[in-house]
């Protein structure tokens, strides 16, 4: 049985204009202050980093965006990581066959940790800005000078 690591949550249409308003409100002013409220208990502040956390939350659940939240020593499936990356499965298993990915066996399955995940796609991100930088002056050289 496979447990799913990496779970998206989207907001109904409602919800998240309710939530958007929110996140622009919040957004305008330099100081933020949440507070946590449990039925019979005493509201609780949240730290600053913390209620940052929670704006920056709210600001992509308003845009209408999905959102995941894992901690950062978390270890992904490979088909969590081809999510993660955009890329498919099989991909990602040869990126660890050939170590772009470094990874472990749990039994017979691997587990990448999510650091090396999100490096791997800093990495990937990186070549990839620098390809459309390389193709969009070979399109310049060959729109403007006839190469």
């Amino acid at each position: 049985m496979t447990t799913r690591v990496l779970e998206f949550t989207m907001l109904p249409e409602p919800a998240r204009k309710r939530v958007e308003k929110l996140a622009t409100a919040v957004g305008r002013r330099k100081r933020m202050e949440v507070r946590v409220r449990r039925a019979g208990a005493e509201a609780v502040p949240l730290p600053p980093a913390a209620a940052e956390i929670v704006s920056a939350l709210l600001s992509h659940l308003g845009r209408g965006e999905k959102v995941a939240i894992l901690a950062a020593d978390t270890e992904v499936s490979p088909t969590d990581a081809a999510t993660i990356l955009g890329m498919s499965r099989p991909l990602v298993v040869n990126r660890m066959d050939v170590g772009d990915l470094p990874f472990r066996y749990v039994g017979k399955h691997r587990r990448a940790r999510l650091d090396d995940v999100l490096a791997l796609k800093a990495k990937i991100d990186k070549q990839r800005a620098a390809l459309d930088a390389l193709a969009e002056d070979t399109e310049a050289l060959t729109r403007d000078h006839g190469l």
